[in-house]
């Protein structure tokens, strides 16, 4: 039972009441003044276990130390440098109430060792036991990283290992030092001051909580904020609050992506649009582009056949080049689309990647979202006027810019080649290779024979630029007459002899010899000269037929004319008879 206070006067209702050792019997009257004074005097011999914190208030500060006042006979002593901070300067005040810890006390001495900062420490591992008793949390800051994590100071140093410090690998652990987080304690022992705290745990406590609220909340269609999570070659993971969507490549814009982390950092904050949604599994399909209007639905009309339009270079096949005509519409020029004269093997050789450029559409289909552009559009078409300039029958001078095994190319205008078929090249020289008689950059003369602008083909002649000698042979090469030229080739059918450059003759192997001949490598061998006799010339055929035999027939006919003639003069009738069958004989010859 408490002492009752009537009339400002205490009486003790106990028994007996004890003030500094003496005994009052109950029901005696006390003075209020005696009553303070007893309680002062009782306040004063106060006894403090050591290690009780207890509370008091500052009534001095000296250079070495601050002197409390905690109901002891004496005022207990705490180290001035307890209360000077990370500057050196003191905190302390008289009059200010603190907690402290008894270290210990003589009483003999009337002697008082408090510490602030023990009773702070005590107090913490107080907090400590009843946030690990009660699940709750408590808050620190990371200092610095030591092996397997972190230390962080929750009032005492603590331990935080490295895979309880997030949801994910922390790729960069400096950043975490100097922050300051919430931890759930998960074991501790006061007296080897080991704590071990996670900031994971707390995480997916959120996170749990965020998903359940994330799944009840999203829908088809619906337009959601996220957060980039992870970051990868074919699309974004996007935290939607506890549950993880998928951003596909090909869903992040109409346009054309390379990679995602030319849009994207880990902790980007976005809008996306829930596509498609499977609860039972959690997974959810998201999209970007959708939320603007695709552009090859109107592409047509923006991009007509026949228009003008300009777009970059972004990227080069074998085929073509892709252009960039705006944000998500691509065209792509053909490299048949890129010269009217050049045959370009590659589009490098004509345009480059990030290049701006001017096309012309050449055909448009949305459905299949495809665009066929040209450049060479732009400028008007060279064959068109080439006829003009150039009509058949016109002379013309230029330079060897290519020798194949068919022809020379000469270069005519600006991209444009005109050809001189080997055929063309001569009227009467056999030519294997056209390198035999020209050279890459040679400059020559020819005619246009013919303009083929549908396939781009200009034919020239050389041989055109004189005179086909088989036009005028039959002047040169009367039938009957004799001719020598020179053996040039030999075959099983008979013997081709060069009559003058480029023309040649053929002696059959039947107008060899009046004798039967098996071959005429047997008689004869090339580069020989010899002697024919003409028989027939057909210049449109471009031949001319000889004999060997027919000049032996010839001889031996003169022989029997002058045998004849020396008989003339004969008297006898058998002379005349003779002369007259020999005649006849010629005669049918």
């Amino acid at each position: 039972m408490e002492d009752a206070v009537i009339n400002n006067e205490t009486v003790v209702t106990t028994e007996k009441h004890d003030v500094a050792g003496i005994n009052i019997p109950a029901g005696i009257k006390i003075a209020p003044e005696m009553g303070k004074l007893m309680d002062l005097y009782e306040e004063s011999f106060k006894r403090f276990a050591e290690g009780e914190v207890v509370t008091g208030r500052i009534i001095s500060v000296d250079k070495d130390h601050v002197l409390v006042d905690i109901g002891y006979k004496s005022e207990g002593q705490i180290r001035i440098h307890e209360f000077t901070d990370e500057n050196g300067n003191i905190t302390a005040n008289v009059g200010d109430i603190v907690e402290v810890m008894v270290e210990w006390w003589d009483d003999d001495e009337e002697v008082v060792v408090l510490s602030k900062e023990k009773a702070a420490k005590i107090k913490v591992w107080d907090e400590i036991k009843r946030a690990y008793d009660e699940n709750g949390i408590v808050e620190g800051v990371i200092t610095n990283r030591v092996k397997g994590g972190f230390s962080v100071d929750i009032g005492v140093a603590a331990f935080l290992p490295g895979s309880q410090a997030d949801l994910r690998p922390i790729r960069n652990l400096d950043e975490m030092v100097g922050k300051t987080f919430t931890f759930k304690i998960l074991k501790y022992n006061r007296k080897r001051s080991n704590i071990v705290l996670s900031r994971r745990v707390i995480l997916e406590e959120e996170r749990e909580k965020a998903r359940v609220a994330t799944l009840q909340a999203i829908e088809e269609g619906k337009i959601i904020e996220g957060v980039v999570k992870n970051i990868t070659e074919y699309g974004v993971f996007v935290d939607l609050g506890g549950v993880d969507g998928l951003l596909h490549i090909t869903d992040i814009s109409w346009g054309r992506v390379k990679h995602p982390s030319e849009l994207f950092s880990v902790g980007d904050s976005i809008n996306v649009k829930i596509l498609s949604l499977d609860l039972e599994k959690e997974r959810v399909s998201l999209g970007m582009k959708q939320l603007a209007q695709d552009p090859w639905s109107s592409a047509s009309e923006r991009f007509p056949v026949g228009t003008k339009v300009t777009g970059k270079v972004v990227s080069l096949t074998d085929y073509g080049a892709f252009v960039e005509l705006e944000e998500g519409v691509e065209g792509l020029i053909h490299v048949s689309e890129m010269s009217w004269t050049r045959k370009i093997r590659h589009p490098s050789k004509m345009v480059s990647v990030g290049e701006e450029i001017e096309a012309v559409v050449l055909d448009i289909r949305p459905e299949s979202r495809r665009i066929s552009l040209g450049i060479k559009q732009i400028v008007p078409n060279p064959w068109d006027m080439i006829s003009e300039k150039y009509p058949v029958g016109t002379t013309i001078e230029g330079k060897i810019k290519n020798i194949t095994d068919f022809g020379l190319f000469i270069g005519i205008d600006e991209g444009i080649d005109g050809l001189v078929h080997i055929s063309d090249i001569s009227w009467t020289k056999r030519i294997k290779h056209p390198g035999e008689l020209y050279k890459k950059g040679d400059v020559v003369q020819a005619i246009v024979l013919d303009i083929d602008k549908e396939n781009e083909r200009f034919s020239l002649g050389v041989k055109q630029m004189h005179l086909d000698p088989w036009d005028t042979v039959g002047q040169r090469y009367i039938v009957g007459r004799e001719i020598t030229g020179t053996i040039t080739n030999i075959t099983d059918f008979g013997v081709f002899v060069e009559l003058e450059e480029g023309i040649e003759g053929l002696v059959h192997i039947s107008e060899i010899s009046k004798e039967k001949v098996k071959t005429p490598a047997e008689k004869y061998r090339v580069g020989e000269v010899i002697t024919t006799k003409v028989m027939n010339i057909n210049s449109d055929e471009r031949r001319i037929g000889l004999s060997i035999k027919r000049l032996d027939t010839d001889e031996d006919q003169n022989v029997l004319s002058d045998y004849v003639n020396k008989t003339k003069s004969a008297p006898s009738d058998f002379g005349e008879i003779l002369r007259e069958n020999l005649q006849e004989k010629m005669a049918e010859k």
